[in-house]
């Protein structure tokens, strides 16, 4: 892969958190934690992408019905009162 240097300024407690990684032997430098930070942020963004792409196509996100079904479904018992509550169908 060809790399090209370029310069990024960062809150202290990231650069920190970095130069720890490199030291506990978690990545080679600091460049390569923040490229593999990066990759991880990009997959998230495309898997992101990717969902709204679905839901776009299926009707949209669930219900809050379709939500608790869902959860009974799959034993997870009652959702929060924090989750999202779109749209009904």
């Amino acid at each position: 892969m060809t790399m090209q240097k370029i310069a990024v300024s960062l809150p202290r407690p990231l650069l920190a958190s970095a130069r720890r990684a490199v030291r506990e032997g978690r990545a080679g430098n600091v460049s390569a934690y923040v490229a593999s930070a990066l990759e991880e942020k990009s997959k998230l963004d495309d898997l992101a992408s990717l969902l709204q792409e679905m839901l776009a196509e299926t009707g949209g996100p669930l219900t809050a019905a379709e939500r608790r079904r869902a959860d009974a479904a799959l034993g997870l018992g009652s959702r929060s009162a924090k989750a999202p509550r779109k749209r009904g169908r």
